[in-house]
């Protein structure tokens, strides 16, 4: 089932979390797997332990951006697979935000998201298939995650234009928007047991979700069973939005 022999994949922030688990899933179905990142040694670690091929480019940069993409085409000619999932978590009331770290989360998980897909766009087979890493807190609307909320929510809209735009060539375009889930960003965050509590009342399902959990769903986006979707959004969220 969903066999990704020969077809190439580029994850970007793939050196943990969800794109980690991706680049696993993808890779022991067959795909050839290159994981992006900023952090020189993480992407190097993780690159070896997924077996995987591991490059260095930061998605807030245009310019680093631009070189991923030439030294992909150029190594591996053309991508079947891509999922934009690097981004970061910063919280801030509206009233007290800094300009700073407006610019910090839109240009990374926006402008950033938004030029991986441009760039690649020439890059990208046939009936490819595109994935877009939301969030439910698009949908949900949390306090003091105002930017955050934004910059996925843009995207929202974003992959329904992409969709429309690459349907000619048969490339699909969707967004997979995860809840919470168990990665090393909740700690980066401060999560703790009072907060999880409170966290964990949001979700009917009453439980964190897994990075793999996730994973399985870019799995199937990215495989031809999902060949007549497009233009979507998939809640992996326990019911959160609900």
């Amino acid at each position: 089932m969903k066999n990704l022999k020969d077809k190439v994949a580029v994850i970007t922030g793939g050196n943990s979390g969800i794109g980690y688990a991706a680049a696993k899933r993808l890779r022991e179905n067959g795909a050839t797997v290159i994981i992006t990142g900023r952090r020189k040694e993480a992407i190097e670690k993780a690159a070896t332990e997924l077996e995987v091929k591991g490059m260095v480019a930061d998605q807030s940069r245009l310019t680093d951006i631009e070189d991923l993409a030439e030294k992909v085409g150029e190594q591996f000619g053309k991508v079947d697979i891509l999922l934009v999932n690097a981004g970061i978590t910063k919280f801030s009331s509206i009233e007290h935000i800094e300009e700073s770290l407006f610019d910090e989360v839109m240009n990374v998980n926006f402008k950033g998201a938004y030029f991986t897909l441009s760039r690649f766009i020439p890059l990208l087979n046939n009936e490819a298939s595109v994935i877009m890493l939301s969030s439910t807190s698009a949908t949900i609307s949390p306090q003091s995650a105002s930017v955050y909320a934004a910059s996925k929510a843009a995207i929202n809209a974003v992959v329904k234009i992409a969709a429309l735009e690459l349907a000619p060539r048969k490339i699909r375009v969707n967004a997979v928007s995860p809840g919470p889930i168990a990665t090393e960003i909740m700690d980066k965050i401060g999560l703790n047991d009072a907060l999880e509590d409170q966290l964990l009342q949001s979700v009917p399902m009453r439980r964190m979700g897994s990075t793999e959990e996730v994973a399985s769903m870019v799995h199937y986006l990215a495989s031809e069973e999902a060949s007549f979707l497009t233009g979507a959004n998939f809640l992996v969220d326990g019911g959160q939005s609900i």
